[in-house]
């Protein structure tokens, strides 16, 4: 937590065994908060800086983060990776990243609207720029496309015998906290693979109503293992009209 009216969560998938994903969980919320107040101290002794330029400060703070925590942990000369979905909830607005293929989808007056995209080898700008930086993408038998057919995100952190291809620059975005808004959903594949975005967000509206967000989770875990999901399901529900000023 920042304050009452700021916070961070996040949603981290590993892959290659539990040492990245771990480290990660760790360090990632601990570098995106340290980043973040101390670009929002920086603001402060300025004058009269415009929103814009701290907003893109923000943005700049979450970029780092990520990029420091990635740093850290190809140092520490662990095997493995990790996918991310993270939200800063900051001044009214709330800001998303993501590696890979963690999602991020909001509810917004009943109407699900994803506010990431997957970074999988299936994406053809990601296949196009490991490519363009000599790597090579490849199409299974299963139809899964992976980089050099090993893997099938595209960004994560670690991975170090891949990290000329598979980067950790996240995709950041910023969006107002309206009256609409009303939660968000941070999930792993595990979810997403067998649920829409809109069947996600219309099971958490019908079974909020007198039930916590970990019921509301479990739900939604539910529903993907009986569809058959084996991967790892990890599930948040971010109630974002608390957040309202």
């Amino acid at each position: 937590m920042l304050s009452s009216l700021q916070a961070f969560y996040g949603v981290y998938d590993g892959h290659g065994g539990r040492a990245a994903v771990d480290f990660v969980s760790d360090h990632l919320g601990k570098n995106v908060v340290a980043a973040v107040l101390a670009t929002t101290t920086e603001e402060a002794l300025e004058a009269e800086p415009s929103s814009w330029s701290t907003t893109d400060a923000v943005s700049a703070a979450i970029r780092a983060a990520y990029l420091a925590t990635d740093s850290e942990l190809v140092k520490q000369g662990l095997r493995g990776g990790s996918c991310a979905a993270t939200a800063l909830v900051k001044d009214g607005d709330i800001y998303v990243a993501n590696l890979g293929d963690c999602r991020a989808v909001m509810c917004r007056d009943g109407v699900a609207t994803a506010v990431t995209s997957d970074h999988t080898a299936a994406r053809e700008d990601e296949r196009s720029r490991i490519e363009s930086s000599g790597g090579y993408v490849s199409c299974g038998s299963n139809g899964v496309w992976r980089v050099q057919d090993c893997l099938a995100v595209s960004r994560a952190f670690g991975d170090a015998d891949l990290k000329r291809w598979v980067i950790s620059e996240p995709e950041i975005r910023r969006l107002p906290l309206t009256a609409g808004c009303e939660f968000l959903v941070l999930a792993s594949d595990g979810l997403w693979n067998k649920v829409s975005n809109q069947e996600a967000v219309d099971a958490v509206s019908r079974s909020s109503a007198g039930r916590d967000s970990t019921g509301c989770c479990k739900e939604l875990v539910d529903m993907a293992r009986c569809r058959g999901s084996r991967d790892d399901i990890t599930v948040m529900v971010v109630d974002l009209k608390r957040f309202m000023i």
